[in-house]
């Protein structure tokens, strides 16, 4: 039973935004910080990601541990009323999720998926981008990467070899 009325709860999930969250603004400012430069929520990419950083291969997602059930996670909780409507929707938000991984790295792109509840602690964070970041750059310049090569060739971004 839900403790809001359905006016209330009409209006709490109509607040709900998909850009520009506080997590996302987080990951964006502590990656800027870094030397990182990036551009937002390109629309030419399948899944829209939130961030994407051309020079690295790599987009970036910034997921809601609710929406997106993030596992392991207590925001990731079932609502009490119409659970059949919120198993289907978060089915759903799940299989889309691996769709766009997929069709991402078919392209040739590096997916980063950081979780909401990851944003709690940013210097471990920003560890774990930089990790990854700094491994793409390498693993970007080694002739034989396959995943370079056919960002070579991409239509959405030309990745300038150096």
């Amino acid at each position: 039973m839900d403790v809001f009325s359905r006016d209330q709860r009409s209006d709490i999930m109509r607040k709900v935004c998909s850009t520009d969250t506080t997590p996302e603004k987080l990951v964006r400012r502590l990656l800027h910080r870094c030397g990182y430069r990036f551009k937002l929520s390109n629309k030419d990419l399948p899944g829209n990601p939130d961030i994407v950083l051309p020079k690295y291969n790599t987009v970036v997602f910034v997921h809601g541990c609710f929406w997106h059930r993030h596992k392991g996670c207590r925001a990731a909780s079932m609502p009490q009323s119409n659970v059949d409507y919120w198993r289907k929707k978060f089915s759903g938000n799940e299989k889309r999720d691996r769709r766009v991984k997929r069709e991402l790295r078919q392209l040739g792109w590096r997916v980063c998926v950081v979780w909401e509840c990851q944003t709690k602690l940013p210097q471990k964070l920003i560890s774990r981008l930089k990790r990854l970041l700094d491994s793409a750059c390498s693993y970007e310049n080694h002739p034989d990467n396959l995943a370079y090569k056919a960002a070579e060739t991409s239509p959405v971004y030309k990745v300038k070899k150096k």
